[in-house]
């Protein structure tokens, strides 16, 4: 073990992190753990909400591309997103960075990532911890794990009772696959023997590792942007579970989300990977996100300014289906859907 590579990225880090500063947090790094204060955040009756998350064998891909400045976001994002759909605005994460051998340039692009990715949610990075741990892990493989908070006042949290039939869903663009699937595309890859130096297939201006490892969308602006112009009923995250389990996980019982699978332009990824892979389509809607990374409900009423909202803050939205009544447990039933 590498005690010194250890200290030199933690100095490596420490401007890091302090680059996420935010009221209630001095973001300073080399305590036994971070302090965060809610009333210097401006909360009065705060409900806390807890979110961790990793970025799956998506690691896989960037390993073997050799980049490593994206998992980084990705991680901030499966995490905040997560709280997000409850009304919650991110205050603070932390990381887990596990590896067999510690590499300085790869834990500094690693955690420079998560960095920015909590500069664009804005909560502040407070801490983490870094495991070198040889035998548990070959050299040059890593795993991360992110772990955050956020908060939302107790009357203004996002919840289920509110949603009725007529409700509108609003898709928002996906920034490419996010962080699930991985391990179905990377069996895809291998067994159609595709590099991932080369150029992607559907799109030859950039190779395939470029493309796979586009970061994840973080929807928090956006969303915190519509809710705090009570505009918004609910939100849900799509991943694991794709269009398919995602969206009953927020609507009541009785009802169901139909959604219009012709409603937004399917990226030339996805179609790829369905052709290709001779994916069928219901596979393809329950493992990845299909273009939409998030969706809205809003009332029907409310549809035009959520979406100008949702638009100003620099989100693509499709209306993509309502709300409606059904009998039993909530589902979603997808027509349309073609790739």
């Amino acid at each position: 073990m590498d005690i010194d590579a250890g200290d030199r990225l933690v100095d490596a880090i420490k401007p890091l992190a302090a680059s996420t500063r935010r009221p209630g947090a001095n973001a300073d790094l080399g305590g036994f753990s971070g302090l965060f204060d809610l009333r210097a955040a401006g909360y009065e009756d705060p409900l806390l909400l807890a979110a961790t998350d990793g970025v799956g064998t998506k690691l896989k891909v960037a390993i073997a591309a050799g980049c490593h400045d994206y998992v980084g976001i990705d991680l901030v994002a499966m995490c905040v997103n997560d709280l997000v759909v409850q009304g919650a605005e991110p205050l603070l994460f932390l990381d887990y960075y596990a590896t067999g051998q510690l590499s300085v340039e790869a834990g500094t692009a690693i955690v420079g990532g998560i960095a920015a990715g909590c500069r664009q949610a804005g909560c502040a990075l407070i801490g983490g911890e870094t495991a070198e741990m040889p035998g548990m892990y070959s050299d040059g493989d890593y795993d991360l794990a992110g772990f955050s908070i956020g908060a939302v006042e107790r009357d203004k949290i996002l919840q289920a009772d509110t949603i009725e039939p007529g409700d509108i869903l609003l898709g928002l663009a996906s920034s490419g696959l996010h962080a699930n699937g991985f391990s179905l595309i990377r069996r895809l890859i291998k067994d159609m023997g595709h590099d991932y130096g080369a150029p992607a297939p559907f799109s030859p201006d950039e190779t395939l590792a470029e493309v796979l490892l586009h970061p994840t969308k973080i929807y928090v602006p956006s969303c915190l942007a519509a809710i705090r112009a009570d505009l918004v009923k609910g939100l849900s995250h799509i991943t694991g579970g794709g269009l398919i389990e995602n969206p009953p996980r927020i609507l009541p019982g009785n009802t169901l989300a139909r959604i219009d699978g012709g409603a937004w332009p399917v990226p030339p990824l996805f179609k790829w990977l369905a052709k290709s892979g001779g994916v069928e389509t219901m596979e393809m809607a329950r493992t990845f996100n299909c273009g939409i990374g998030m969706i809205a409900i809003v009332a029907a009423s409310d549809a035009e300014a959520a979406t100008a909202a949702f638009e100003a803050a620099g989100e693509t939205v499709w209306p993509m289906g309502t709300v409606e009544a059904a009998d039993g447990p909530a589902w979603v039933e997808l027509n349309g859907l073609e790739f």
